[in-house]
């Protein structure tokens, strides 16, 4: 059965005192909506609709950053749930299947909860997801007959009797496409908040015949970011998660409250995370790599016996082999470092290819840059760079090649040379005293001149 995902993603999200839409907000470096959009995506959805309204040119270009092939539509009154789902009806249109209702600010949906809701799909036509709230506050209430569920009621429109319920509707609904736009052309607006309720549909739904049930999932999945502190709550929970799972795959982490990890994050087994480790989006480690403490790593790959800081930073285009050493304040950018090359003190490399087993002492520049365009520097395998050596890019040095400390290098070095490029040392007896004396005299006869 193909399935479809509708993402609401049009409010404006007032409580987060923010220009940037809410489903902007990054949890674990991503946007909320491309969390929920991962999500949705387990279930390899023939169509995706996502409805935008506040900021929609930026929410949309985020959309369609994640997914191309992804269908935006625009809510351009905010009339209620059930009128934000109508807007997707021409981006399903022809769809033969089922459609879930997801929300772009709630990101925390297990792919595995939205397959047990097309599950439960063979035996009724609408399930909605509910979950036992510890505090039930205003969430609106799932009325439930048996295993069937009788009606949702929202909170301002509910007794006492069905506040005392502590089942929760998360929103969350699936249905056939063709049965849920049906339904939501019978939505009213007579209501306490004058809205169009996408709950409304399971009580217009009963009263034709059609059968509805919930199912239930842990109440932190359904979790909703409307404010900056629920924001940072939702980050705590991600990175919670992130980690517990990090450890059942086989990492090792000696402090794990430390290490925080993008939503993309991928670490092999047996690998080494020590203390305050940062990983942005993009990163891969393979078996048994070390990262070691205060490094910050994005758009990455580390492969296996690699040893990585402590106080390392590896941006974006960086590949570095197998048994590699990157050690404290080096930075790496758009570079890859083939087997067993070193790198291990206060150096950049930007730009570059190292060959295996090279040594770049410290305090060596990958002069990339020349204010205007980018160049690359090779260097080979076996190779030894002095410290203090400035590469001015292009250029290469060749395997096993030698170049002196303290060097400019601006040409090639051969396969097997020395090179030396610096200006002969000049030493001046005494002149380091006369020099001091003359600028302490003309400094103290400023000072009596300004009394």
């Amino acid at each position: 059965m193909s399935i479809a995902l509708i993402v609401l993603a049009a409010g404006k999200g007032t409580r987060m005192k923010s220009d940037l839409p809410k489903v902007l907000h990054p949890i674990a470096g991503a946007p909320m909506l491309v969390h929920a959009l991962r999500a949705g995506a387990a279930l390899e959805p023939g169509r995706i609709a996502v409805v935008t309204g506040h900021g929609a040119e930026a929410v949309e270009a985020a959309a369609l950053e994640h997914d191309e092939d992804i269908r935006c539509v625009r809510q351009t009154e905010q009339l209620g749930t059930a009128h934000a789902v109508a807007q997707a009806r021409a981006a399903l249109e022809g769809h033969d299947g089922d459609a879930i209702v997801l929300y772009g600010d709630t990101p925390f949906i297990r792919p595995e909860t939205l397959e047990r809701m097309i599950e439960a799909r063979r035996t009724h036509d609408i399930v909605v997801l509910g979950f036992e709230a510890a505090d039930p506050g205003r969430y609106g209430r799932l009325i439930m007959q048996g295993d069937g569920l009788d009606r949702i009621v929202e909170f301002k429109d509910a007794t006492d009797e069905e506040r005392a319920v502590s089942f929760c509707n998360s929103g969350v609904i699936a249905a056939d496409s063709a049965t849920l736009f049906d339904l939501i052309d019978a939505v009213g607006n007579d209501n306490a908040s004058g809205e169009y309720y996408l709950t409304d549909i399971i009580g217009i739904a009963r009263a034709r015949g059609l059968s509805a049930t919930a199912i239930a999932c842990d109440e932190a999945e359904t979790l909703g970011v409307n404010s900056r502190a629920e924001l940072a709550a939702a980050e705590d929970l991600f990175q919670s998660r992130a980690r517990a799972a990090a450890f059942e795959e086989g990492v090792m982490m000696q402090a794990p409250g430390t290490v925080h990890f993008a939503f993309d994050t991928v670490i092999g087994p047996d690998t080494l995370i020590e203390p305050n480790v940062v990983f942005g989006p993009g990163v891969s480690i393979e078996n048994g790599a070390r990262i070691r403490a205060f490094s910050h790593l994005e758009g990455c790959h580390v492969a296996t016996g690699a040893i990585v800081g402590p106080y390392a930073r590896l941006r974006p285009g960086t590949e570095l082999a197998e048994d590699v050493r990157v050690g404290n304040f080096v930075e790496i950018k758009n570079s890859v470092l083939d087997a067993g090359a070193k790198v291990n003190h206060l150096t950049y490399i930007g730009d570059a290819d190292l060959g295996a087993a090279c040594n770049v002492g410290a305090g060596t520049v990958t002069c990339n840059y020349d204010g205007v365009m980018k160049y690359r520097t090779t260097i080979g395998a076996g190779a030894f760079i002095g410290s203090g050596t400035m590469l001015v890019a292009p250029v290469t040095v060749g395997d096993n090649a030698l170049v002196g400390s303290g060097s400019v290098i601006t040409q090639d070095v051969p396969r097997d040379a020395l090179a030396v490029a610096r200006a002969r040392q000049e030493t001046k007896p005494g002149r380091a005293k006369r020099l001091f004396d003359m600028l302490k005299n003309k400094k103290k006869s400023i000072e009596e001149r300004a009394s």
